[in-house]
């Protein structure tokens, strides 16, 4: 058999800047990070189309990650149609030419994201601090539990509706009616970004944990803990949106 159509030079001996361009993922949301850095890489042709990725254990330690972390952001990219996985003598993962969502990625401004994502780290962490601080009757308390659940079950195709219930319900439980308008509108801005990404499955399995831990800390009357699991979670979000959504 012939080689394959794309190109097969590995970038791991033509860009010995690679790490430096790249950066390195941080380690509270080290898989969404991942994927984030793995495409800025694609964005500004560190991996070209077509090209094949370094090796696996080269690409980990020049991103400052986990082999398994890093297999994980790959698959999740495979799927959603970054990367294409070839086996056998000439096999790797190579990069996808074009990448696909390309016009759905150019309707959104670097300056619209930085609004919806600063706007949400402004009001949605405060909201699970005060929720944590308030007085919760067992009736917010089995509400906030039933929209936990909801979102829990969800499959890939309802789960960001329940998503979205869940973050306003903490914000309902305020009993600031501002402040929960306020998060309902940081959460609609941030729902029609999110619909232009691809769903990443481990992804939801990462906020689903990250949803427990928030209502653990909301329930325990953790304010502290509650506003910095909430900025974690975002940070998560945020790191998908960066690298789906923006040029570099």
């Amino acid at each position: 058999m012939g080689q394959p159509l794309e190109r097969t030079r590995s970038t791991s001996g033509d860009l010995p800047d690679r790490a430096a361009l790249l950066g390195q993922a941080r380690q509270g949301n080290a898989l969404e990070e991942t994927v984030e850095v793995v495409l800025r890489g694609l964005k500004l042709g560190v991996f070209a189309p077509g090209d094949r990725l370094p090796a696996e254990r080269q690409l980990a330690e020049d991103l400052g990650v986990s082999r398994s972390t890093l297999r994980e952001a790959l698959a999740e990219l495979q799927s959603a149609g970054y990367l294409l996985v070839r086996r056998g003598r000439y096999g790797g993962t190579f990069v996808t030419s074009p990448p696909p969502n390309e016009q759905a990625r150019t309707l959104f401004t670097s300056d619209r994201l930085h609004d919806v994502l600063t706007f949400r780290l402004a009001v949605e962490p405060a909201a699970a601090s005060a929720a944590a601080r308030s007085a919760l009757s067992p009736e917010q308390r089995a509400h906030l539990n039933a929209c936990f659940e909801a979102a829990q079950q969800a499959d890939e195709q309802s789960f960001r509706p329940y998503d979205s219930r869940f973050h306003i319900a903490l914000a309902e439980a305020t009993g600031s009616p501002s402040l929960a308008a306020a998060v309902a509108d940081a959460r609609a801005a941030a729902s029609q970004l999110l619909d232009a990404i691809p769903l990443l499955p481990l992804n939801l399995e990462h906020s689903d944990q990250q949803h427990a831990e928030i209502l653990r800390a909301v329930l325990a009357g953790d304010a502290d803990g509650a506003r910095r699991a909430m900025e974690d979670h975002l940070e998560g979000t945020a790191a998908l949106l960066r690298g789906f959504l923006t040029d570099s």
